[in-house]
């Protein structure tokens, strides 16, 4: 069985894939000695890590560079933040990607220099050449940015992300990730009108990983949030104690 159809079988609503998202080799081995099935990255931790603000501003080869580093370095399947594909056009796209070793991405539907919505016609197709290009050595996560984006009024987010997650389904996409979802009955909601594993961020920790569960949920991701609570632990506590010439490892 390759590593693409091991994470692929991992998305199941109601028994989710929980992914520590990673942002370099050494905490990518943390994740996968606690015993997790799968790495993640998130491309805001990784372009943190390569001195870049998140938004494609990482030069695309640091990128897979640092994903090939990641998947070099443990033995589960790792999927990558690929953002919106760097604007690599498809078939360089997946040449480059699988090269890294990696087996899954995330490619969101907004514009990460505007932050508009991609027309869904656009993005549908492009996750469609990505597929073809692919075939089933990629698991795709196809990003719906409506909520994040707040795309419209919140009827109108929900009916465009409902929309939006059936047709990228139909065009080749493995799992959809409405980002930016936290309320349990609209998770519930998405769950049970898209026709397909849905993936939500785990966010600050309002609700466990047993409520997604019982929401049908196949997927719980963490985005930057590790790192952004281990860095904000070194500077607000760590390096404070030093100044002060206290023992910073009792801090």
């Amino acid at each position: 069985m390759s590593s693409a159809t091991t994470l692929r079988e991992l998305h199941v609503p109601g028994t989710p894939l929980v992914v520590p998202n990673a942002w370099d080799a050494a905490s990518a081995r943390l994740v996968e000695e606690a015993g997790f099935a799968a790495v993640a990255t998130s491309s805001n931790a990784t372009a943190a890590v390569l001195g870049y603000d998140d938004g494609e501003y990482a030069p695309v080869d640091d990128v897979l560079a640092a994903a090939a580093r990641i998947a070099r370095s443990v033995s589960v399947p790792v999927t990558v933040d690929f953002e919106r594909g760097y604007h690599l056009a498809p078939a360089e796209l997946v040449e480059r990607f699988v090269a890294t070793g990696a087996v899954g991405l995330n490619l969101e539907d907004s514009d990460p220099a505007t932050g508009r919505m991609i027309d869904a016609g656009v993005q549908e197709d492009f996750l469609a050449a990505v597929r073809a290009a692919a075939g089933d050595a990629l698991v795709i996560n196809a990003r719906i940015d409506t909520f994040v984006r707040r795309a419209g009024t919140a009827d109108e987010q929900l009916a465009t992300a409902l929309d939006r997650g059936n047709r990228y389904l139909a065009a080749g996409a493995d799992c959809v990730y409405p980002i930016g979802v936290g309320d349990l009955d609209l998770i519930c909601t998405l769950t049970t009108q898209i026709d397909g594993p849905v993936n939500v961020g785990y966010g600050q920790g309002v609700n466990s990983v047993a409520d997604y569960a019982a929401r049908g949920v196949a997927r719980v991701s963490f985005g930057p949030m590790f790192q952004r609570h281990l860095y904000a632990t070194f500077a607000g506590t760590v390096l404070p104690a030093l100044t002060a010439d206290r023992n910073p490892f009792t801090a």
